[in-house]
């Protein structure tokens, strides 16, 4: 994919549902869950159980979404997920080798960053855009905000504290899109296998970004 055509992608969608599977079917149930309610862009973190089958379960069964991994660390694991069809890879951290191998395999990569050094590094090093995690630690919205002031050109997707309440709020002090995992699908819903609460939570999000 592309540098413009993932930019595009996102900024048309701005959620990103990111799911870390205790099973390979909860997973599943998720994230079918997540694109019953529209969601086009879903992330199976890498810690999830059996994560390159479940990616590559979801490009067969979910073609309408593009699919893409989180939580990478090393660059095995980075293969790997590429190797299963991950078309978009999120780690929590800048690594060098791993941007320059997803570059090269035409895949877009969003490392983590926190600081506005780091947030610069990632991008100079070819971020497609980057992670800024965890942003609910360092202030939230406001810290966004005054990232933006000197970063403006760098596309961000904050995730780490990101809810249904506060998302619209996020998108709109600049932030590409936004990463949500526990507020979208809380673990009491989970264990009680609400899949229609969860897809519900998702078109609940998916209203309060459509008009922003």
């Amino acid at each position: 994919m592309k540098h413009d055509d993932w930019l595009n992608l996102v900024q048309q969608n701005k959620a990103i549902a990111v799911i870390r599977a205790p099973s390979f079917l909860i997973g599943e149930k998720i994230a079918k869950s997540v694109a019953a309610a529209g969601m086009k862009l879903i992330e199976i973190t890498w810690d999830s159980d059996r994560p390159a089958e479940l990616i590559s379960h979801l490009r067969q069964e979910l073609s309408d979404c593009t699919i893409g991994t989180g939580t990478i660390l090393a660059v095995s694991e980075l293969k790997n997920a590429i190797a299963a069809g991950a078309e978009f890879v999120f780690t929590p951290q800048t690594n060098f080798d791993l941007i320059a191998i997803a570059l090269n395999r035409s895949v877009p990569i969003i490392p983590g960053a926190l600081t506005p050094t780091e947030i610069m590094t990632a991008w100079n090093a070819g971020a497609s855009s980057v992670k800024v995690f965890p942003i609910q630690c360092v202030g939230g919205v406001s810290y966004l905000q005054n990232l933006r002031a000197p970063l403006g050109h760098i596309p961000m997707i904050p995730t780490g504290g990101i809810t249904l309440e506060n998302a619209r709020e996020f998108i709109s002090a600049g932030a590409i899109a936004v990463g949500l995992s526990g507020s979208l699908f809380p673990k009491t819903v989970i264990e009680h296998e609400d899949w229609n609460e969860i897809q519900h939570q998702a078109e609940t999000l998916l209203r309060t970004l459509k008009s922003i």
